[in-house]
């Protein structure tokens, strides 16, 4: 038993749209970089990445496998695409199974329905609930998880193509359906306000496309570091073992307001209501985002807690702090050199950004990138809400940042229109 934080949404360089580096030695060097000890290995129904990873990784005995001291966890994401209720789904969800012969045997599956090559994270046609048939099909050891489960395009709650409950979109597979991905938009306290989502464990990943942001949102456990003891500790929703989320600020993530990219309005679900979800610009729909969703959605007041709710922390990742801090872009030499620094005495970042008292803070950091993480632990910083697909931005200087009727629970981040 230890504790140990682990990443498990996160895609490999077959997936489109994703960094070339995102190989098994970079997402290594990477996970330990951040303190991971446990990184999903993504895209594993990609024949040539499966092919490359079981070349890779050395088996664990506890059903993890291993490079370099980094813990990998057989994981993969899975788009369903199709109409059910007269109305166009499209939904994500992450599948974990056990070992190399069950993702065998679900890629084989898969392949007879679909085409497993042309993306790490494949598309098929079949109802989502079908894909939870193939992977307990395939061992009764495999998990499906539906991923960032309130962006508005692709997920099991979304605005724009998905369903009211997820019982609606399950059936009788629902009973198998234990945690839920929150994605970057959203975070646990939203989900609070919905009490049919009490029973699942809500999770955290990064959904990283590049080495450098695998982490930016991971789960934190005390257990034993072994597939059945995580999956044990989803499925039971175990707080002594399932400790806590590590989360954006909600408001950071690109689809947390309603709004339209092209037009540049960013709305507030009090706004979009004002406007009946019209564009004053163009005239058109706007696309609702998270908080607009959750809200029609949600049969509790903001801020509510239930009983047997996980608990979680607001980061900022510590490049985004130090860029912020020196006013220099996050690629910038002054940077990456301050963060390498950093690295090199905390021994990982997570152990800077969670752990570090703030006496050790100021030995490891330049004064004002100490501050900021002492900020950020407080929730003392401004967040301006993405939207549309524009990432949202934190500002270390809240004083500058109006209020709004919005504050979410957790930190209380202020958040600007």
């Amino acid at each position: 038993m230890g504790q140990f934080i682990a990443d498990f949404h996160i895609h490999s360089r077959y997936s489109r749209a994703t960094s070339p580096d995102m190989g098994v030695k970079n997402i290594t060097a990477w996970a330990a970089t951040k303190g991971i000890a446990v990184v999903g290995t993504g895209d594993f129904t990609h024949p040539l990445w499966r092919k490359e990873l079981k070349k890779n990784l050395g088996r664990h005995t506890n059903g993890l496998y291993e490079y370099d001291k980094v813990k990998f966890i057989l994981t993969a994401e899975i788009s369903n695409i199709y109409k059910k209720n007269g109305k166009g789904r499209r939904v994500h969800t992450i599948l974990f199974v056990p070992d190399f012969k069950t993702a065998d045997r679900v890629s084989k599956e898969l392949e007879k329905r679909g085409n497993i090559s042309s993306d790490g994270r494949p598309i098929f046609g079949f109802d989502a609930k079908d894909l939870v048939k193939i992977a307990l099909d395939a061992s009764p050891q495999a998990m499906i998880v539906p991923a960032h489960v309130w962006t508005p395009w692709f997920s099991v709650l979304g605005s724009m193509s998905g369903f009211d409950s997820i019982e609606e979109c399950f059936e009788e597979q629902s009973e198998n359906i234990y945690a839920l991905e929150t994605g970057l938009s959203a975070s646990p306290d939203m989900c609070w306000r919905v009490s049919s989502l009490d029973k699942y464990s809500l999770i955290s990943n990064s959904d990283s496309h590049s080495p450098g942001k695998i982490g930016r949102e991971a789960n934190v456990f005390d257990t034993g570091l072994g597939y059945e003891h995580i999956l044990s500790a989803l499925k039971e929703k175990d707080s002594k073992r399932f400790l806590y989320t590590i989360e954006f600020f909600p408001q950071e993530g690109k689809y947390h307001y309603d709004g339209h990219r092209s037009c540049g309005v960013c709305y507030s679900p009090s706004q979009t209501r004002m406007c009946a979800g019209i564009c004053p610009v163009c005239g058109k729909k706007l696309t609702i985002g998270v908080m607009s969703r959750v809200e029609a959605l949600s049969d509790r007041p903001e801020n509510f807690m239930p009983k047997d709710a996980i608990p979680f922390r607001r980061l900022v990742p510590l490049l985004e702090l130090i860029a912020a801090t020196q006013k220099k872009g996050i690629c910038s030499k002054t940077v990456i050199s301050e963060y390498k620094a950093a690295i090199n005495f905390f021994g990982s970042e997570f152990n800077a950004l969670l752990f570090a008292d703030s006496s050790v803070l100021y030995k490891g950091l330049s004064c004002k990138t100490a501050d900021a993480v002492l900020n950020v632990r407080q929730g003392n910083v401004g967040v301006r809400a993405g939207y549309d697909g524009v990432y949202g931005t934190i500002d270390l200087n809240p004083a500058s940042v109006k209020r709004t009727d919005y504050a979410c629970g957790g930190n209380h981040a202020k958040v600007a229109d």
